[in-house]
């Protein structure tokens, strides 16, 4: 097992422990970027998870959330929102909050630990961008 690999697999646990069920994303963001993970990429339906550390680059592969050919939902701006705020209410599961994105037509999203922003896109350039409050770990 790599460095990187021991590294973000340590802040992860770290994160799960301390993380709480309402607004937990920043506590887990923060002890992330603390790990110097710098961006996370999830590709959607795939549920592949991409990190960018400073060790090293790191992929994980989680259950996909559809199998065989179907269509992509169109971007739907009003139901990821919806999805957003259900999860930051501590309401939904991370597996419920990654299916209601996919159903919404999130294709990927990115998590930018350093600007502190996760930007959902569509498959036909759509975006939506939102700021998550900085969270002191002490």
């Amino acid at each position: 097992m790599s460095e990187a690999v021991r590294n973000l697999q340590a802040a992860m646990d770290r994160a799960m422990a301390g993380r709480p069920n309402v607004g937990g994303f920043p506590y887990l963001a923060e002890t992330l970027r603390r790990a110097g993970v710098t961006r996370n990429i999830w590709s959607l339906p795939a549920c592949q998870s991409l990190y960018l550390t400073s060790a090293g680059p790191v992929v994980t592969q989680e259950t996909p959330l559809i199998s065989g050919t179907v269509d992509v939902p169109p971007f739907n701006r009003d139901a990821l929102i919806a999805a957003l705020r259900t999860d930051q209410a501590g309401k939904s599961t991370f597996r419920e909050f990654l299916a209601a994105s996919w159903r919404a037509g999130v294709v990927r999203y990115d998590v930018d630990f350093v600007a502190r922003t996760v930007a959902y896109y569509g498959c036909n350039g759509e975006e939506y961008i939102e700021d998550y409050p900085p969270v002191d770990l002490t």
